[in-house]
């Protein structure tokens, strides 16, 4: 007997074809939800009471985030662990949002607002309760592998997710503190994208597409927003940091000569960044600038004591900042609920 397939016509077999596929990518979404369902414990209050974090600070009259970077890992290496210890944190901290510094989606973005990814590696990974405040995000150079624009419009579908553009700027009101009433009682933070401050990404054809952006618009547009705040408290996030004590030590120079001396210039008090997988707290004697990296969202890489390092850890975490009108205090915490570093800084007089 003639074997049924062959009376399809080449249409009906590839059409055929096309429902497996979409049969099989269905049931591999729904085998990983319930892998994720399995392995993240149900919150309830007694849970949160069970695993409280101990050294953990948080200043009087604050705004709370969490910052993580470099986690688009579908849920694998460290990226379940730390969502996990994340959502447990932003409990503690009485996170209002979270920052991403970039790298979203490993190795190569995502194609599409329906890209799979973007349940797998997204939405289901981070289920938390208290991962369900606003997450704003930014671009790195993975993400420029795939479709930069679909996780712009993903904004549009996600209550969460907030990426309305490239680049754009966030200003938070702080409350006032004792009798000192101040209308600059701000925390101006300031997105950017930096794959195209990176010159290798130019020659590169895994960022063909970064070269028909305008870096020099981008410029102009930061200093316009930095020059016309006068927030207590202005940060820059970025994907790419300009000192490193990891894999990239002596490599950030192109990100250094662009941002450096105009965040200097407009009186940045933190530059913060991922592409490093690893935490780590920077700064360079005679510079106001403290930099900061949180891009162990699920990998780790080694690190190296420098002579601008003050923090360099390779382990999986994320970063915390409570911010007020007097201090802005970074605890840096492990995927086991471990502080394992702190520093503080005060609002300079402005």
């Amino acid at each position: 007997m003639m074997n049924i397939f062959t009376r399809f016509n080449q249409q009906t077999r590839l059409r055929f074809a096309q429902l497996v596929t979409q049969i099989s990518l269905l049931a591999c979404s729904l085998l990983i939800n319930n892998l994720v369902l399995a392995t993240t414990p149900i919150r309830t209050e007694a849970w949160y009471q069970q695993n409280t974090i101990a050294n953990l600070q948080q200043l009087d009259d604050s705004i709370n985030f969490v910052v993580i970077g470099d986690w688009g890992r579908n849920g694998h290496y460290q990226q379940q662990a730390v969502a996990n210890q994340m959502d447990n944190l932003m409990y503690w901290l009485d996170g209002d949002f979270i920052i991403s510094t970039g790298d979203n989606f490993y190795p190569n973005g995502i194609s599409s607002v329906n890209d799979p990814y973007l349940q797998t590696s997204f939405e289901q990974v981070y289920s938390g309760p208290n991962l369900f405040e606003p997450w704003y995000l930014t671009l790195g150079n993975h993400d420029y592998r795939g479709s930069v624009l679909a996780q712009i419009a993903y904004t549009k579908i996600s209550q969460r997710w907030n990426l309305p553009e490239r680049y754009y700027s966030k200003t938070f009101k702080l409350e006032n503190q004792g009798d000192i009433a101040s209308n600059n009682n701000q925390i101006l933070i300031v997105f950017l994208d930096t794959s195209p401050f990176e010159a290798d990404y130019q020659t590169n054809d895994k960022y063909i597409s970064v070269r028909s952006q305008n870096a020099e618009e981008q410029l102009n547009w930061m200093e316009q927003q930095l020059s016309s705040s006068h927030a207590k408290w202005k940060l820059v996030v970025g994907h790419h940091p300009m000192y490193s004590s990891g894999k990239r030590f002596g490599k950030t120079e192109s990100i250094r000569q662009t941002l450096e001396d105009r965040l200097e210039a407009h009186q940045v008090d933190a530059y913060i960044a991922g592409h490093e997988h690893d935490l780590q707290h920077n700064k360079v004697k005679g510079k106001q600038l403290h930099h900061f990296i949180s891009g162990a969202g699920a990998t780790t890489r080694p690190v190296k004591n420098r002579s601008f390092t003050r923090f360099a850890k390779a382990e999986s975490g994320v970063m915390a900042v409570s911010v007020n009108s007097q201090k802005l205090l970074v605890q840096m915490v492990n995927a086991q609920g471990q502080v394992i570093y702190k520093t503080e800084l005060t609002a300079q007089n402005k």
